[in-house]
């Protein structure tokens, strides 16, 4: 049975905190991008997006990455990987990079986006922000930037429903 641990309105008010903190830490949108992991990354990254805009009223560079082929698992998880498109049309060279995912959970996923911006140029600084930080990790990776972190043991699936994707917004978890 899934538990709902995050609303609509609870998610909205987590995107709020989270893009102030990225405003605060680094005093502005000057030099930052906001880059998505796909696929609801991608989502979070643009509503972050919006939400720096309406308070700052500055563009901010915004991009989304597909890290199928630099995991280290990718073989494990399918013999037809779906690939997504990366759209970073600019040179991540110099810029602050917030990289944008709904749950961090092992860490791979991140470790394998980092790889994969460096083939946009290398960024002053990567910073992660996370709608979900569930624990478990395998890998020495946390978030800079969060919106609700739980303990979710093994035997337990968080997934984040967003409007982009799904009918609704909202974050459950459920037993595998």
């Amino acid at each position: 049975m899934a538990k709902v641990i995050m609303s609509a309105q609870d998610i909205d008010r987590s995107l709020d905190r989270i893009s102030l903190e990225i405003l605060e830490r680094n005093r502005g949108g000057e030099d930052l991008a906001v880059i998505g992991i796909h696929t609801g990354g991608v989502f979070l990254a643009e509503r972050i997006r919006q939400k720096i805009y309406a308070r700052e009223k500055g563009e901010l560079l915004v991009g989304s990455l597909d890290i199928t082929l630099y995991r280290d698992d990718w073989s494990l998880i399918s013999q037809n990987p779906i690939v997504r498109k990366t759209d970073i049309g600019f040179s991540l060279e110099g810029l602050r990079v917030v990289l944008v995912d709904d749950v961090v959970f092992t860490g791979r996923t991140i470790r394998a986006a980092m790889d994969a911006l460096m083939d946009y140029g290398r960024p002053n600084m990567i910073q992660l922000a996370a709608l979900v930080d569930r624990g478990g990790r395998e890998l020495p990776i946390q978030p800079d930037f969060v919106g609700m972190t739980i303990m979710a043991g093994d035997t337990e699936q968080v997934d984040v429903l967003l409007k982009e994707s799904a009918d609704r917004d909202e974050v459950i978890v459920f037993a595998k």
